[in-house]
């Protein structure tokens, strides 16, 4: 990025500086090209699932990779207001704490699009698992990534219907949703905007395991040139291995 591909987002206080690391340079180190992958779905879709099986996939492949998960997300970048509670005081927490609500989900993919720029141009595939219910939210975060960063943008979209995610219900949200307990909860009280055009889409089947859906992730990265269709297996054995 440069000082004149920000356009209007210029402070006249805040000056560009350019590294002596190009991501150029960086991609010639790893031998590959750092992207961001973004899983979104509905809760209980599978997202996580498939992007983590991904991230192995990868690693086993020596590919570096990392996962920024919605969940996991929530403990620390975006965490909600309690968490922030014991740590930072009240004020703090009202402040920066983010909740459910649309405008802080804004914020929450806001935040999460800043931080896959980072690792992306660090030359890492970036890969995200993220209800991210709003379609001006994720093409915001592509246009970051593709037009001000030079960057690939996979778009995948994890199509499992509503019903499906409400049985599977892990953590009895929808329940609560159903009851009034979760206000903005999406697919219940709050809608999911699906992808007009992503790069993927992987359709709830009974008949496919997880492993088959992150295989068409992989097979899109190596189509697309991220990953070589040299790669070789590492000594990190089997997922099935701590």
């Amino acid at each position: 990025m440069t000082s004149e591909s920000l356009g209007n987002r210029i402070d006249p206080k805040v000056v560009w500086h350019e590294g002596s690391v190009s991501i150029e340079n960086r991609s010639r180190l790893l031998g590959q090209s750092g992207c961001v992958v973004w899983f979104t779905g509905l809760s209980g879709s599978g997202k996580s699932t498939v992007a983590n099986i991904l991230d192995r996939m990868l690693l086993e492949l020596g590919r570096p990779s990392f996962l920024l998960d919605g969940d996991n997300i929530r403990h620390g970048l975006c965490a909600t207001p309690s968490i922030l509670l014991p740590t930072y005081g009240a004020a703090f927490s009202e402040r920066f704490g983010l909740g459910f609500s649309p405008e802080d989900r804004e914020e929450n993919i806001r935040r999460v699009g800043e931080v896959t720029c980072l690792m992306a141009s660090a030359g890492l595939i970036c890969l995200t698992a993220f209800v991210s219910p709003y379609r001006k939210d994720r093409d915001r975060v592509r246009r970051i990534v593709e037009q001000k960063n030079n960057l690939r943008f996979f778009e995948v979209f994890v199509d499992t219907p509503l019903d499906v995610c409400e049985s599977r219900d892990p953590k009895g949200l929808y329940r609560q949703a159903r009851e009034g307990k979760i206000p903005y909860f999406t697919g219940i009280t709050d809608p999911y905007e699906a992808p007009c055009n992503p790069e993927l889409v992987l359709l709830a089947d009974d008949a496919l395991r997880p492993e088959n859906h992150a295989q068409r992730v992989l097979e899109l990265l190596k189509s697309s040139n991220i990953v070589s269709e040299g790669s070789q297996e590492t000594s990190f054995g089997s997922r099935s291995q701590p």
